[in-house]
């Protein structure tokens, strides 16, 4: 099975986003290979869900942060990307199911994970996959947990959504290496400053990142390489290495 591997380094929040959009629609109208990208966000960026609402955020604080904030083609709940490896797979269809493409590449993941001794495992039981990214009442992304998500110490490590165009899947989620993602809460609106505290500690109960498993900070590069090994070993996928040429 031959994939293309792309790494498109840290970019913009709306890059970030057009590309794996771009990608997933160049896919389904033409032959090709899966492919599996990982990037990072620069400056940091909060993405918010294809349906969630951006009255939800503080935006004038996001930008006197110097974040930004980006609209995701996906579903699901809002992110803020910081410290994490962010990876995308964009795969044609045949006889899977969305959850069963789920449970595939979340189990590539993992198996990368074990390189970086991290025993984590896969949620065996969750929410709603279809509803939970319907909901809009909870604003951040890692406050909930779907079934065959990456979990650790019964805490949510990895978190994904997806979006079908036609006969292909796109898939993109965070891996925390830090835990700068919990300060999400500090952007949302001051209309939502009752839910603000709870919030704050549901994310806390709820998520884990790398630094906090290991005892030690996992480098963007280190974990991309453990991550591609994984999905390589797991599925027994060649990797084509595709060019990427940054526009200046």
């Amino acid at each position: 099975m031959i994939w293309n591997l792309i790494n498109t380094g840290f970019q913009r929040g709306s890059f970030n986003m057009d590309f794996d959009e771009k990608e997933a629609i160049n896919l389904s109208r033409s032959e090709g290979n899966p492919i599996l990208r990982f990037y990072g966000w620069k400056p940091y960026a909060i993405s918010i869900g294809y349906n969630q609402r951006m009255e939800d955020f503080d935006i004038d604080k996001i930008n006197a942060a110097g974040i930004d904030i980006v609209r995701r083609p996906t579903g699901g709940r809002a992110i803020l990307h910081a410290d994490e490896v962010t990876y995308s797979v964009i795969m044609k269809i045949e006889n899977e199911t969305p959850k069963s493409i789920y449970k595939f590449i979340n189990e590539g993941l993992l198996h990368g994970l074990r390189y970086l001794s991290v025993d984590a495992e896969l949620s065996d039981e969750g929410e709603n996959f279809p509803a939970l990214y319907r909901q809009s009442n909870s604003i951040p992304c890692f406050s909930s947990t779907a079934k065959s998500e990456i979990k650790c110490r019964n805490k949510k490590l990895v978190g994904s959504a997806q979006r079908r165009y036609g006969n292909v899947i796109l898939q993109h989620g965070s891996i925390l290496l830090g835990p700068y993602h919990k300060k999400i809460v500090d952007f949302l609106s001051p209309d939502l400053s009752e839910e603000k505290e709870m919030l704050k500690k549901e994310i806390e109960l709820k998520t884990i990142d790398l630094k906090e498993i290991t005892g030690r900070h996992i480098s963007f590069d280190e974990a991309v390489d453990a991550l591609t090994q994984g999905f390589a070993d797991r599925h027994g996928i060649f990797f084509r290495h595709a060019e990427f040429v940054e526009n200046i």
